[in-house]
């Protein structure tokens, strides 16, 4: 089992080096060449929904990302540390209506990511969250001689 680490600083800008290393990455670990754009735009959404996490209630610990490689799957994780809260409560200190457009775009974020991965799990507590999607693999073809 081969795992690549990333830890980047919650701002817009290191999204698209996550993209690009997750892709690369997943290359590498056999995931089928048709899917690669579907690996780009969900690890991005997946880290702009951290880096939002983080920027809203000015967390400075890292997004991590892990890029995972297994036997006939690889899988990529990405963690915040932001409190969530549990569904219909309310996050302390949080306006209504910032709350309510908030919880929206959250919802917005994980049906794309949904949408484009048919293996996701979603876990979040008030130590931060964490978001695992897996794809299948192929093994490198034979050569024949």
């Amino acid at each position: 089992m081969a795992t690549v680490e990333l830890r980047f600083s919650a701002l817009p800008e290191h999204v698209r080096t996550a993209r690009l290393v997750a892709a690369a990455v997943a290359r590498r670990a056999g995931v089928d060449e048709a899917v690669l754009d579907e690996v780009r735009l969900a690890v991005g959404e997946a880290c702009t929904r951290a880096v939002g996490l983080h920027q809203s209630v000015g967390i400075t610990a890292p997004v991590k990302v892990s890029l995972i490689e297994e036997e006939k799957q690889f899988s990529i994780e990405v963690g915040d540390e932001a409190p969530h809260s549990v569904p219909g409560e309310r996050a302390n200190g949080a306006a209504g209506d910032d709350a309510e457009v908030d919880a929206e775009e959250d919802e917005m974020g994980l049906a794309v990511i949904s949408g484009l991965v048919d293996d996701v799990e979603v876990s979040a507590g008030e130590h931060g969250g964490l978001i695992r999607m897996t794809w299948p693999t192929t093994p490198p073809a034979a050569v024949l001689t």
